[in-house]
């Protein structure tokens, strides 16, 4: 298994990818949110795994920033991480998250936020977002959800809402809906 940056010509296997993963069409919103961060400048870096030269996952970091109360704090978001459904469940995730973090690294972000669950991204290294005093970027992430790997030019000043590029906004990727949102909200309370 072999974990590089992208290349132009993957991008129809990667939306292939991605789409599956998330069981949507290759139209759908998780696709559409790529092309838009790609249109827009946000996307910092874009992962995939291959193997014997297939792409079977694919994981993406943009921009984004933390509102602190002295300065607006460029930040990393992670999202999508796709694994193709043949192949879930066998570490390819946790491979893309760790090559994910190193390219942040890289970057010298101070903070990936992301939202997901808990327990996969917990034993990541992630933690929930509000814990080190930064805010959802919308209500309807529950809390949490909402997650941070703190980098090492992370300061403590570095705290307040977490601001999302425009392509999670304009395609409409940020948390959940009702009823789903309901019933998230139900089981984490129990």
């Amino acid at each position: 298994m072999l974990i590089r940056s992208h290349a132009p010509a993957d991008r129809p296997a990667i939306d292939e990818v991605v789409a599956a993963a998330f069981s949507e069409p290759v139209d759908g919103p998780v696709v559409e949110m790529m092309r838009v961060l790609d249109r827009t400048g946000a996307t910092r870096a874009d992962l995939v795994a291959l193997d014997s030269d297939t792409i079977v996952g694919h994981v993406r970091l943009s921009r984004c920033w933390i509102d602190a109360r002295d300065r607006l704090v460029p930040a990393l978001v992670l999202s999508p991480l796709a694994v193709a459904p043949d192949r879930q469940g066998r570490g390819l995730g946790t491979r893309l998250v760790a090559a994910a973090l190193r390219e942040a690294e890289a970057h010298e972000a101070p903070a990936v936020f992301l939202e997901g669950s808990p327990d996969y991204y917990g034993a990541r290294g992630f933690s929930r977002a509000s814990d080190h005093g930064f805010e959802r970027p919308s209500r309807r992430i529950p809390d949490v959800a909402f997650q941070v790997v703190l980098g090492a030019s992370y300061e403590p000043s570095m705290q307040g809402r977490v601001v999302y590029p425009e392509a999670f906004w304009v395609t409409d990727t940020v948390g959940l809906r009702d009823p789903y949102l309901a019933e998230v909200e139900a089981r984490s309370t129990q």
